[in-house]
């Protein structure tokens, strides 16, 4: 069969965040339409690529084949595009990190891209790590230091975690009830692993997106449990116990070893550690009024 490579590119998309709502961010598509194209790769196929749950997508044995293919197909379109960018003098840093902190990135972009750069800036927002090894990403944030031998890390500070209400104590934060995450994002993330195994049968109301559960709690649906950066700039929220100190982990700034090198690369590095070692104590629970 002759292969599209925007079917590859989708697919690569679903597989590697593990679902089609976690995708539809960073395709652009509806979760529908994107099950259609999925659905019609496979008949062109012959063959199931994943296998389906409640709790996402999980690839067939024909589906981690197509993937180590799609992840040649995509490196090399990659090197094209860089090929290209660099004829024409431009080049796109890409900086992947999970929802909370691409959010603080964008909300502080101009202290790490302006339009004087010679390149331009993406986030890729996922919950999952995004392969840097194959160039899906420049940059990444993550919670470890790396393990992979052509990754070079550089820790950047720690992320603190609090339960927080809503600042008015209504509806199911007086009941004492909680607000969880739901869809296939909620296995993903720490703190909805933690908050599910602890008072599950205390959830009362759902959000299937991070931004979603903040707003419930803010509007008094409930408790429930943030990054400290996120909670504690909020002034509609409010910390009501001692920090989850399970829950701390490292942060990381992770490059590819030869990429790190690129000016562009760099740049944005060392401007992202700047800014994250500026808002150090907000991240790490140490201010409590979220104070810039």
């Amino acid at each position: 069969m002759d292969f599209d490579w925007d079917d590859l590119r989708l697919f690569l998309a679903v597989a590697r965040l593990g679902g089609l709502s976690a995708a539809t961010e960073t395709t652009g598509l509806s979760a529908p339409t994107l099950g259609r194209r999925l659905a019609a790769l496979e008949a062109a196929m012959g063959e199931a690529l994943f296998r389906r749950s409640q709790s996402g997508y999980a690839l067939t044995p024909a589906g981690e084949d197509l993937l180590a293919r799609a992840d040649e197909v995509e490196a090399a379109m990659l090197a094209l595009k860089r090929w290209k960018d660099g004829a024409m003098g431009a080049r796109t840093v890409r900086v992947s990190a999970g929802a909370w902190t691409s959010a603080f990135l964008a909300s502080h972009v101009g202290e790490i891209w302006s339009v004087e750069d010679k390149f331009g800036l993406e986030l890729v927002t996922a919950n999952e790590k995004i392969d840097i090894g194959r160039r899906n990403a420049d940059i990444g944030i993550r919670n470890q230091r790396p393990t992979e031998p052509y990754l070079a890390g550089r820790r950047v500070g720690t992320v603190a975690y609090g339960l927080y209400s809503g600042r008015q104590l209504i509806n199911g934060v007086a009941a004492g009830y909680f607000v969880g995450l739901a869809g296939s994002g909620a296995p993903q993330t720490q703190s909805a692993r933690w908050l599910q195994a602890r008072h599950a049968d205390r959830i009362a109301v759902r959000g299937n997106d991070a931004m979603s559960v903040r707003e419930l709690v803010a509007n008094g649906a409930g408790l429930s449990v943030f990054p400290c950066f996120v909670g504690d700039a909020d002034p509609r929220l409010i910390r009501i116990a001692p920090l989850i100190t399970e829950l701390e982990t490292e942060q990381w700034l992770v490059c590819h070893h030869e990429e790190r090198h690129h000016p562009a690369v760099r740049a944005v590095t060392e401007r992202i550690a700047i800014l994250l070692n500026r808002y150090g104590s907000l991240f790490s629970g140490h201010d409590p009024q979220g104070a810039s």
